[in-house]
């Protein structure tokens, strides 16, 4: 097999999974929402909405492929918020967002085979966010090319989203790629679909609401990043 391009899931790939306060993270998420002298400044009731709304955005995701911003979840919230006042929920989030430190050690070994590095996450937040994680952590120079859904119309597991990304890195053949990603629907299933091999990284406790219809068979397991360079090699 020759690999042109290896594409990867962000969270739970890269960094590590973490399991997540879904109403401290709506909380965080309230301190945006725009009062008005005819509203309450009730956080807890706009939390209450948002943490909904969630659902409802990433329902779609999973049944639809339908992408979506955190603007599109203020709406389906039916509440106005203001951009800049997303830092709490910046905040919250960051200390989830660590890059795991063998990602620089695989993406330069990647390149040195003469492998593209290329990035598919499903994802509400904004481009710049996610380019800032990679940049703060030392790994942003080492990626070929990167698609947020938040700036496509589709996610992951529809062959358009992985199409995306293979045109990201300038990959044209997806029976020379490979995905890696935490998991079975979304990135293996999705990936196979697309004509991708797939690599899986078992260790992300996907809550039952996330899982899909179907859940994939990959073509290899790999305990942690470090191992890809034997699995790859052992395809070529």
């Amino acid at each position: 097999m020759t690999i042109d391009a290896v594409l990867f899931d962000w969270g739970g790939t890269l960094t590590a999974w973490h399991d997540i306060d879904f109403h401290a993270e709506s909380l965080a998420l309230a301190q945006a929402v725009l009062t008005t002298p005819d509203t309450s400044d009730d956080h807890h009731a706009f939390a209450a909405r948002l943490h909904e709304a969630g659902s409802v955005i990433w329902g779609r995701s999973r049944d639809h492929q339908e992408s979506a911003t955190i603007g599109d979840l203020f709406s389906v919230a039916g509440l106005d918020h203001d951009a800049e006042l997303l830092d709490a929920y910046y905040a919250f989030w960051e200390p989830h967002t660590l890059t795991d430190p063998e990602v620089r050690p695989l993406f330069t070994w990647l390149r040195e085979q003469g492998i593209k590095v290329g990035i598919l996450s499903n994802t509400i937040w904004p481009r710049e966010w996610h380019r800032g994680y990679f940049e703060r952590d030392g790994v942003l120079d080492l990626i070929d090319g990167d698609v947020y859904t938040s700036e496509i119309p589709w996610t992951k597991p529809s062959p358009r989203a992985f199409e995306a990304a293979m045109d990201a890195v300038g990959a044209t053949d997806p029976a020379r790629c490979v995905y890696v990603g935490d998991r079975l629907y979304d990135d293996i299933w999705g990936a196979h679909n697309a004509g991708l091999r797939a690599i899986h990284i078992p260790h992300s406790a996907i809550p039952a609401d996330q899982i899909g219809h179907t859940e994939g068979d990959p073509d290899a397991v790999a305990q942690r990043l470090s191992d890809l360079p034997d699995i790859l090699a052992g395809w070529r």
